[in-house]
């Protein structure tokens, strides 16, 4: 009973916040982008907590705990470059872009920086928005109900109802600055969260490094293959590509405030992924002294258990709501860019009126939540490869376009179908039909590298963009 207060004050909360903004919101604009009004901390800490999601608090752990370090350390090593080089390359010079050429959607910027007066890029960049963004708000749907299954024995199918409803009503009153709002909360909530559950574990089994060792032999180890390292690192190259983590690029409030923002948003990131790794390993050694609950049937549920048999109840439900913000934070994000593609990039929705297509955004929030909802219902797999797959798309199809078509004043658009062409094609057949014996295989990583030379050598040997475009570019550096 108190774990359902707990959770009811915080849903409250996140219901108040989408409320406040939707009185704030007077078109679709403000709906997507929050009118470019939002300033570093808000932007860096809800760009990271949207970035994480159930990862952080779910998935990392899980594989921590399920195969000690060496996943978790190569992992987050690879995500941190990437994602500090995102906001070093590509967040100013995004932020400034966008804004001359009066764009708020990734497809409408790539369609606007090409000169694509046929629409042809916009269509397969929101084709591809609409197919691994699907995908990745059904990951974060699993997670949520994970997360409900576990507090509240509840069934698979109601635990993913609710979660649904949770996630859809606050984002779908208040849009882009209920999403960021809410994600700050919830980005603070799951550091603070992550802090209290290692430094309460961490007291339990210290001086107990040799047991996690006799529990799992492969707990401290880091060295692995060419191949699974770099494979791993890979998962860095998806920063360059993920439409809800640029969309806070676009939407900061001046690219004067983007050096704070990354400063915050790296710190932030480096300070969670290692205690989820932590939580991993610590997982390991309580569950060796004391068996946790659930965890042999599924190692995702390692955050959940350990909280639980740590904290007093009276505690334990707001560190289990930070579970539940985790999955918000990333999939309101997600449901928003989808439905910004389809009122900004789809010209049937895209010629009507600024307030009517406010309306319509919020109906798509609830038309793509029910697919997502359906996938998620019927999908099997863990939330680690369901957020892979998704995060390797977006990646390779839009991860190599966007440095290009910032850094690289040549970049044709010719070159920028090819690479999203190239990107997105090797994602599905390197994922589906090539394996390598005994080794992790990231599709990203040949799919980011192929898509990045593609654009490059295409370019090379079609039309040039105009005069005014190349001066735009050369303008960014």
């Amino acid at each position: 009973m108190l774990n359902i207060i707990q959770f009811g004050i915080y849903l409250c909360l996140m219901l108040f916040i989408g409320y406040i903004s939707l009185k704030n919101t007077k078109n679709n604009k403000d709906f997507i982008i929050g009118g470019r009004s939002l300033g570093p901390f808000v932007t860096s800490i809800s760009a990271g907590a949207s970035d994480m999601s159930s990862w952080l608090l779910l998935g990392l752990p899980g594989a921590v705990y399920a195969s000690g370090l060496v996943e978790g350390v190569w992992i987050s090593l690879g995500l941190t470059i990437g994602a500090y080089l995102n906001w070093l390359l590509v967040a100013g010079k995004l932020r400034v872009i966008t804004e001359k050429l009066d764009a708020v959607t990734i497809p409408s910027y790539l369609s606007n920086r090409f000169e694509d007066s046929r629409n042809i890029l916009k269509i397969f960049s929101t084709v591809v928005i609409m197919i691994f963004f699907t995908l990745y708000v059904a990951s974060g749907l699993k997670g949520g109900t994970l997360l409900f299954s576990y507090t509240f024995n509840a069934s698979k199918s109601v635990a993913l109802i609710i979660t649904t409803l949770v996630v859809v009503s606050y984002t779908f009153l208040g849009g882009y600055m209920a999403v960021c709002w809410t994600d700050l909360i919830q980005g603070l909530l799951m550091l603070t969260a992550l802090v209290f559950t290692v430094i309460l574990g961490f007291n339990y089994i210290t001086n107990n490094t040799e047991l996690i060792k006799s529990v799992n032999t492969n707990a401290f180890t880091f060295k692995t293959t060419i191949i699974t390292g770099a494979s791993l690192m890979a998962w860095g190259f998806g920063y360059f590509g993920q439409p809800h983590i640029l969309s806070r690029f676009i939407g900061i409030d001046s690219v004067k405030s983007v050096p704070k923002a990354r400063r915050i948003g790296v710190s932030w990131m480096v300070i969670s992924l290692i205690f989820s790794i932590t939580i991993g390993l610590i997982g390991i050694g309580y569950n060796a002294i004391i068996p946790l609950d659930g965890v042999a049937e599924n190692s995702e549920r390692i955050f959940l258990a350990l909280s639980t048999a740590l904290f007093h109840p009276l505690f334990s439900g707001f560190v289990l709501a930070a579970v539940l913000a985790a999955v918000m934070s990333t999939a309101d994000s997600q449901l928003l860019v989808l439905t910004s593609s389809l009122t900004e990039d789809i010209p049937f929705f895209s010629k009507r009126g600024e307030k009517e297509k406010a309306w319509i955004s919020r109906f798509g929030v609830l038309g793509f939540a029910l697919i997502a909802f359906l996938i998620a219902f019927n999908d099997k797999g863990s939330i680690l490869s369901m957020v892979g797959y998704a995060w390797g798309g977006f990646g390779a199809a839009f991860g190599p376009i966007i440095i290009l078509s910032l850094l690289w004043k040549n970049t044709t658009k010719a070159g920028a179908i090819t690479g999203i062409l190239v990107g997105a094609a090797t994602i599905f057949i390197v994922k589906n039909y090539i394996k390598i014996d005994g080794e992790y295989f990231y599709e990203l990583l040949p799919g980011f590298i192929l898509s990045f030379i593609s654009i490059i050598i295409v370019s090379l040997f079609t039309k040039k963009p105009s005069k005014d475009m190349i001066e735009l570019v050369e303008y960014l550096k």
